[in-house]
């Protein structure tokens, strides 16, 4: 009886797990399939979400080939910005939210309080002060406008600080400290191993946000040459909503531009992905 009880329940969980699923990935389905169509065949009407025809390797050669090759210029210029600003936040974050949770000093209550109500202030709200700093000391139109700001996450330095109050017990600390080892070691040889899947998880985060950031750079930026690709796509799509894409439908490149645009974040989480996996079967072991 409660195997035939049980069973109902179990098909309409798989059941919503599929249309979740499905609304996850029909988004996706759409960009690859419009992808491979040519400009008339993205305002054809019908079979929106299946292919007539195939241009992908058409549309890529334009991608990359149209003005010069300033899509190529972008792509670099967001692996740029991701990677610095990414690997940056990291390291603070990891730094900030270890010493918040395994380091006693006079105010810390009070710092990360502060750095705990930061996070509900929207980051649109500070770019015009972000703007007007940078515009202060020079650095605006220059690729660290994008890169200084992306290395401060208030989020990430609060997940850090509860990962690392809860994964690295203050006992096996003291032992290290016992043993002779100094602060940096313990953090280095102790700590960082059994932190590693919240440094993996703050590295992702740090990393998808710097890449599809929109309005910083759009703000801070002023030369083409310095544009990622959020900016730059951006930059087609109002040239091919007024029609001025020098005689060439921008349509197309946009589709593919977007689609290239996800598989490198898409590269990450399938190889960063085992991190977690290692680091939570050792986290388990210890």
């Amino acid at each position: 009886m409660s195997d035939v009880r049980r069973r109902p329940r179990h098909v309409w969980a798989k059941l919503l797990l599929l249309a979740m699923v499905c609304y996850f990935l029909v988004p996706v389905w759409w960009l690859v399939v419009a992808s491979t169509k040519d400009a008339p065949g993205l305002f054809a009407g019908s079979g929106a979400l299946w292919f007539s025809g195939f241009h992908l390797f058409d549309n890529l050669g334009d991608l990359f080939t149209f003005n010069n090759g300033e899509y190529l210029r972008w792509l670099g210029n967001s692996v740029l910005y991701a990677l610095a600003g990414g690997v940056g936040c990291t390291i603070v974050s990891v730094l900030a939210g270890y010493g918040f949770a395994k380091f006693d000093f006079r105010g810390r209550g009070v710092v990360f309080a502060l750095v705990l109500g930061s996070v509900m202030v929207p980051l649109t709200a500070l770019v015009i002060p972000t703007f007007v700093m940078m515009s202060n000391v020079g650095l605006t139109d220059t690729i660290w406008a994008v890169i200084l700001p992306s290395l401060l996450s208030p989020f990430a330095v609060y997940l850090m600080r509860v990962y690392a109050a809860v994964s690295v017990p203050d006992e096996l600390l003291d032992a290290a400290r016992i043993d002779g080892a100094g602060e940096l070691r313990t953090f280095l040889r102790v700590s960082l191993p059994l932190m590693r899947p919240g440094v993996v998880t703050v590295l992702l985060l740090s990393v998808v946000s710097t890449w599809n950031n929109y309005f910083l750079p759009l703000t801070m930026l002023s030369s083409s040459k310095l544009y990622p690709l959020t900016v730059g796509i951006g930059l087609w799509s109002q040239l091919a909503s007024s029609n001025n894409g020098g005689g060439q439908s921008l349509w197309n490149l946009i589709i593919v531009g977007s689609l290239v645009s996800i598989i490198p974040l898409v590269i990450a989480f399938l190889t960063l992905q085992r991190y977690w996996r290692g680091g939570l079967a050792v986290g388990s072991l210890k």
